[in-house]
């Protein structure tokens, strides 16, 4: 098989807090500065932080490689070189056919222009005849799903609706090379498997597929290969499945390190998460948790800085699979509970009064932000066990394999 992409000694270089370009929008500017902290962590004496470090790999024709790894491991940065979206500071990338990007939400669309407008456009940009872009046009058009809002701008799209236009654009106008970078973080799960359809379709006709997600289990499903990404640097790379497996063993490594002494978190360091514990009713702490039982998840806190209204602290518990699918979101500010900001070390905990996920393993995910700004965020900060339970009160749970949350519910004879 044809080499499609050719990858050669590639490293990004950035200097913290200068400018390396003139333009810059306000989602570079938010990414800059809420990953301060992990930039620091890779930069030299001089200020200098290496976004990517000696990446080298090769693609053939049709396949299909994941891109997998941390938040800040240098996912984004290599598809947006990859993209002629960045330039890299040294070694090569070469890529060897028309190449289509679906790199974040809308990527390449004139927010003025319309659905109809912003399809010819893209396809001008891909390189493609007004004819070849019209004889898809019903194709991504039905795929996409914005049949009635075609002639509207897309400023006034939804992301959903962005995403979907946007991904059925990059798939059906034939690029040779198609890079995507978490499509399925957007839409529903319908549209999602019509994405990785559409993907190993793309794939099986020849085309070659770079894809970065964090869910796993699209990962496994799809691609051949995969490259795990630690820092900058390629830590792994081989079958999908072994990759994977191996950066399921290394979340589960972080979440033996003590919350305190974790390094790969993100936000401005105002307040610092130290720890998380499970508690029954009585205060006192527990292993895990079980189904259909009262929940009582406590964060512990040092709070350095505040706003001077002190009532905009916002902390949220995330929980996922270990295949970074995500199943609950519990945030102080979706149920009116408003938390004082206020210097020192604190204690918060957030009581669910039926715990609603089978029984498994998962991890805890906890953020904190202030204002709209990341204060503290820390990914796979904890171990989840749970364990069975009564939830409905007869005794009974599905079977394995039948979904992941339950949901109380009866049923009524009408007639």
């Amino acid at each position: 098989m044809p080499t499609m992409i050719e990858v050669e000694g590639l490293g990004k270089r950035y200097r913290l807090g200068g400018q390396n370009k003139v333009y810059s929008d306000l989602r570079e500017s938010i990414v800059r500065a809420v990953t301060a902290p992990l930039r620091k962590r890779r930069a030299g004496p001089s200020g200098e932080f290496w976004a990517l470090r000696d990446v080298s790999f090769s693609v053939e024709e049709g396949e299909v490689v994941g891109v997998i790894g941390p938040n800040g491991a240098g996912k984004s940065t290599l598809l947006k070189i990859l993209s002629r979206i960045t330039r890299p500071t040294e070694g090569r990338a070469r890529l060897f056919g028309r190449v289509g990007s679906l790199l974040e939400v809308g990527t390449g669309f004139h927010p003025e222009l319309t659905g109809r407008e912003n399809v010819f456009f893209s396809g001008a940009v891909l390189g493609m005849r007004r004819d070849e872009v019209r004889a898809k046009f019903d194709e991504i058009v039905d795929f996409a799903g914005v049949e009635k809002f075609l002639d509207t701008p897309v400023k006034h799209y939804s992301s959903g609706m962005r995403v979907r236009l946007g991904f059925a654009v990059a798939a059906h106008l034939e690029p040779e090379i198609l890079l995507v970078d978490e499509v399925l973080a957007v839409g529903d799960a319908a549209f999602q498997k019509k994405c990785l359809g559409k993907m190993d379709e793309a794939s099986k006709g020849g085309r070659t597929v770079i894809f970065v997600s964090h869910n796993m289990a699209a990962v496994e499903s799809l691609c051949g290969h995969c490259l795990l990404l630690e820092e900058g640097h390629i830590r792994a790379m081989g079958s999908a499945e072994g990759i994977v497996q191996e950066h399921l063993a290394s979340m589960t490594d972080r979440t033996s390190v003590p919350l305190h002494e974790r390094k790969d978190r993100t936000g401005n360091g105002a307040l610092r998460f130290t720890g998380l514990r499970l508690l029954d009713e009585r205060g006192k702490e527990i292993p895990g948790l079980r189904t259909g039982s009262l929940a009582r998840i406590e964060a512990s806190y040092d709070q350095f800085e505040c706003s001077s209204d002190g009532n905009r602290l916002v902390i949220s518990l995330g929980i996922q699979t270990y295949f970074s699918q995500s199943l609950l979101l519990c945030r102080n500010d979706y149920t009116g509970d408003e938390l004082a900001s206020a210097p020192g070390s604190h204690r918060v905990v957030c009581e669910i009064p039926r715990f609603p996920l089978l029984p498994g393993r998962y991890l805890i995910n906890v953020y904190a932000e202030e204002r709209g700004e990341i204060l503290d965020w820390v990914r796979s900060a904890m171990n989840l066990e749970v364990s069975d339970g009564d939830f409905f009160g007869t005794g009974l749970l599905p079977p394995k394999g039948y979904g992941a949350v339950l949901v109380g519910h009866r049923w009524l004879r009408e007639n």
